[in-house]
């Protein structure tokens, strides 16, 4: 992609060290360096403070790459992305459902079902995981957004719920609790049998 050396033309225009755009646009020496180097992409707010400190327009900023971010998009590997997340999906629900039926019916055998099950959908949670952080996909399709004139408060707003400090935490007990609760359940119908 382009932009990383748009991101070195311009700081040398403007006559800044890496440091000191770093300053700028609130990130690490080392975040410059790696987009200048094409290992990472610079999110959303990143380029539009890169826009601001550089003085053009985020157009010219990323010159060609949203065409090239397009492809990225809607290439195979996003496919499988989208086909792992459908499957995940299906995995959970059906893990919701299936506990209670399997133990009665199978009984440890059905437990042993439930946790080969359990184990697979986990496979695929982090397989998405690994999609999401690889492609960075998130970042992608908020400059794309952007491009297609969506509002930056909108994506700012998403982007700023999703990082809130305390959702972590609950989806951290709620889990938990979920967890305590299944395994109730599982203790209460085996003592049964």
């Amino acid at each position: 992609m382009e932009l990383g050396k748009q991101i070195r033309k311009y700081r040398m225009e403007t006559k800044l060290s890496q440091e000191q755009l770093a300053e700028r646009v609130f990130v690490s020496r080392q975040t410059i360096s790696n987009w200048e180097n094409d290992k990472n992409y610079p999110d959303l707010r990143s380029l539009v403070l890169l826009s601001e400190v550089f003085q053009v327009s985020l157009d010219q900023l990323v010159k060609g790459d949203i065409e090239k971010m397009k492809v990225e998009i809607d290439s195979q590997e996003y496919t499988r992305f989208q086909n792992d997340s459908t499957i995940f999906t299906i995995l959970f629900i059906v893990l919701l459902i299936v506990p209670i039926p399997l133990v009665r019916t199978l009984k440890w055998m059905g437990m042993a079902a439930y946790l080969t099950l359990f184990g697979i959908t986990m496979y695929f949670a982090v397989r998405i995981e690994r999609y999401k952080k690889k492609y960075d996909i998130q970042t992608y399709k908020e400059i794309v957004a952007f491009s297609n004139g969506e509002s930056l408060d909108e994506i700012e707003k998403a982007r700023e719920a999703g990082k809130r400090p305390y959702q972590k935490v609950l989806l951290a007990a709620g889990c938990a609790a979920g967890v305590v609760v299944i395994a109730l359940v599982m203790d209460a119908l085996m003592r049964s049998f």
